[in-house]
């Protein structure tokens, strides 16, 4: 249960983080502003990318495509967006326009690997919805061609820039909980609260499954948290989406690391107790080690609310435990940028202008943390059967408009 002190707490934190104090351009950002695009009218985008730019003195979303003109408007309005793509080919005039500088796209996963192609060809750094695409060998030719063509792309794994699973990988490095021995993941969403029956993430042709939504964090966060790659997936179960044979709902897996067993039970769509009560969403990571264990509550979006529990051995507590609770909402040190109502968005947001203008972002996901990933995904996929989400077969055309080659630092 929250108690009173935190409940308080938390609507001061979401209150400032959807009305944040007014902000000046630093003069080390230079005169221009970063102008975003976003591909898709996407339930997301507010908190990912719209809500983060009003509190950043470098950021402007200027533009917005989807195919559905009632939405688009809708966001354009709600917003305040100056440029309103829909109708005919939304995505292809957006990224044709040449005051944006930068996307950040939304779209169904099936969609990601050709319209961030589509958007480097055009000269844009795109922040991309996780998962990078539908399979490994789509998102290695994704990075090789941002890397070809001088740009910046980014696979939008938010929770990683938060402090708050940083202070969990610090307690684990500082040896107090001892080696570790195994990490739980638990991600669930109640049936019908947040998704529908006909939601995409339930179709297939379109990257859908449980293990591409939910999975991509739980096996991300184990490989950070244990500095490694899963060797081997021992166990696989699937909960399938009614009507379909290929696509998730729920699952489990049991992945093996080097020294560390790695389990995670995923549910897009979890019965309600007894048929009547929904629970609330719950996102928990557990690691164990030798000397003791951390838990890290509702990791995914620890700036909502979170909790830190370390439990340690100790023969002079009571029950042979020492246990404290601790939270990290901004960041210990008084020299990294970061505020308490930061959303893992914002904070998201910040490494990634500091990366287009030439500075040395606090948190990066790189090219090859986002290979190794899809590659474990694919691994969780063919031990249970259903076998990896279709690859994109789209091919830049020889026609297709080239933009301007981009440079960096000079945003």
């Amino acid at each position: 249960m929250i108690g009173f002190a935190a409940l308080i707490d938390l609507i001061r934190r979401y209150r400032t983080l959807h009305n944040p104090p007014a902000t000046e351009p630093e003069s080390s950002f230079g005169p221009f502003p970063i102008r975003f695009g976003i591909l898709g009218a996407s339930r997301i985008a507010p908190d990912a990318l719209i809500i983060p730019a009003k509190s950043h003195p470098d950021v402007v979303v200027s533009a917005i495509a989807a195919r559905d003109e009632l939405k688009a408007l809708a966001f354009k309005r709600k917003h305040n967006i100056e440029s309103l793509y829909c109708g005919r080919n939304p995505y292809e005039r957006l990224l044709d326009n040449p005051d944006v500088d930068a996307v950040y796209i939304s779209l169904p996963n099936g969609l990601h690997f050709e319209w961030a192609m589509r958007a480097l060809e055009m000269g844009k750094h795109v922040l991309l919805e996780k998962p990078s695409t539908d399979t490994a060998e789509n998102t290695k030719r994704l990075f090789e061609f941002a890397e070809q063509r001088n740009l910046v792309l980014m696979e939008a794994f938010h929770y990683r820039f938060h402090p708050a699973i940083q202070r969990v990988k610090e307690i684990i490095e500082s040896g107090e909980i001892g080696a570790i021995k195994s990490i739980d993941a638990k991600m669930s969403i109640p049936a019908s609260i947040f998704l529908k029956p006909d939601d995409i993430r339930f179709k297939y042709e379109l990257g859908g499954g449980s293990i591409m939504d939910l999975g991509c964090y739980a096996i991300h966060a184990m490989r950070y948290l244990t500095g490694s790659d899963p060797l081997e997936v021992t166990s696989a179960t699937v909960d399938l989406v009614p009507g379909t044979t290929n696509v998730d709902r729920g699952a489990t897996a049991s992945l093996v690391f080097p020294g560390v067993i790695g389990s995670m039970d995923l549910h897009l769509y979890r019965p309600w107790k007894w048929g009547i009560i929904p629970s609330l969403p719950q996102f928990p990571l557990k690691v164990t080690g030798e000397k003791g264990e951390v838990e890290l509550t509702f990791f995914l979006l620890p700036h909502m609310l979170h909790s830190i529990t370390v439990s340690v051995q100790d023969e002079k507590a009571p029950k042979g435990v020492k246990v404290r609770t601790e939270q990290a909402f901004k960041p210990k040190d008084e020299n990294m940028k970061g505020e308490d109502w930061w959303s893992t968005y914002r904070y998201q947001l910040e490494a990634f202008v500091d990366k287009l203008k030439g500075r040395t972002p606090q948190t990066w996901i790189t090219p090859e943390d986002s290979i190794a990933n899809m590659e474990a995904i694919e691994m969780v996929y063919k031990k249970n059967g259903l076998g990896p989400r279709p690859k994109s077969e789209f091919m830049l055309p020889p026609h297709f408009p080239r933009g301007s080659d981009a440079v960096l630092n000079t945003l």
